[in-house]
């Protein structure tokens, strides 16, 4: 699981140089024909990977629960976001990843309920959950980078 996480770190490096990066205006942006913007892409991320891991573990999820409802799957993206809220998601990027390591290490996933995604793939363990998030992370970083080019 070593790649994995290596690899999931890096994606997060590479979201939090976007927040970094683009202007307010271009992170909340939802161009036309696009249903979010990078930032919903981005808060999504860091709400799937909790979900997946901590909540299917029967764990509590690392983050604000008021993210939850706006960023989960089948949510809305709005222009309605603080830049307290981006500077939030900015801070847990990487370290909810460097936490989900930590916990792996340690054993701390013992149970884990089985969930089907919306991209037909089941997830049995923290292991299919830890892949998934890697492979989640990667299409949300491609539709960033389309957006990016738009915005």
């Amino acid at each position: 699981m070593d790649k994995i996480f290596e690899t999931a770190i890096f994606n997060r490096k590479t979201l939090v140089h976007f927040l970094n990066e683009l202007s307010y205006e271009e992170l909340i942006k939802i161009p036309e024909n696009f249903n979010n913007s990078i930032f919903w892409n981005i808060a999504h991320v860091l709400v799937t990977q909790q979900l997946i891991v901590y909540k299917l573990s029967h764990l509590p999820i690392n983050i604000d629960v008021n993210l939850v409802e706006k960023y989960t799957k089948g949510s809305k993206a709005t222009t309605q976001v603080s830049r307290e809220e981006i500077e939030y998601v900015k801070n847990n990027l990487v370290s909810t990843v460097l936490k989900t390591q930590e916990d792996y290490n340690n054993g701390v996933f013992k149970e884990y309920t089985k969930y089907d995604t919306s991209v037909n793939i089941s997830l049995n363990n923290i292991d299919d959950s830890l892949l998934f998030m890697a492979f989640h992370d990667g299409i949300h970083l491609g539709v960033i980078l389309s957006l990016k080019k738009i915005v």
